[in-house]
């Protein structure tokens, strides 16, 4: 019982081992298959206005970081992410001046429709999902400060 125990932990590790290797595996071809095709529906969206462009390329970053571990470490490595993301949002290092000029530009995405359509049921629900997110951003960015051992960690 106990050598089928470590057959079996043997095993696992030679599984480890062949994906660190970054052999090519199923998961992986079908990742990077998918963004591509959500990057091609995306650059198609630009030019057709009945396809959420943002969305794809969403699903783009999402299925090309989960294929490859190098990708991902890349990605995360990045100047504009650590500009943009993890230092503001992850680490929750944002300075006052950041917060205003977030909620300055979400209030003008905001304001955008809301003038553009006479709907005052719109307007109200517009005003307040903008009220939601400058109080649980608010809430979040001011709240304790979370320590992570690696920013770049891929959870497994």
């Amino acid at each position: 019982m106990v050598e089928n125990m470590i057959d079996c932990y043997d095993k696992r590790k030679q599984r480890t081992r062949w994906r660190q290797k970054g052999g090519t595996t199923v998961k992986k071809t079908l990742l990077i298959g998918l963004g591509f095709l959500m990057f091609g529906l995306g650059t198609l969206g630009i030019f057709l206005p009945f396809l959420p462009t943002t969305i794809f390329y969403l699903l783009t970053a999402f299925f090309w970081l989960r294929s490859s571990a190098k990708l991902h470490q890349r990605f995360i490595s990045s100047e504009k992410y650590q500009q943009f993301v993890a230092e503001p949002l992850l680490q929750k290092k944002i300075t006052n001046k950041g917060m205003v000029k977030m909620f300055v530009m979400m209030g003008i995405i905001f304001l955008i429709p809301g003038l553009l359509i006479n709907n005052f049921l719109m307007r109200f629900a517009l005003a307040l999902i903008y009220f939601a997110h400058v109080g649980g951003l608010t809430f979040y960015l001011r709240g304790k400060k979370v320590k992570r051992k690696e920013m770049g960690e891929i959870e497994s």
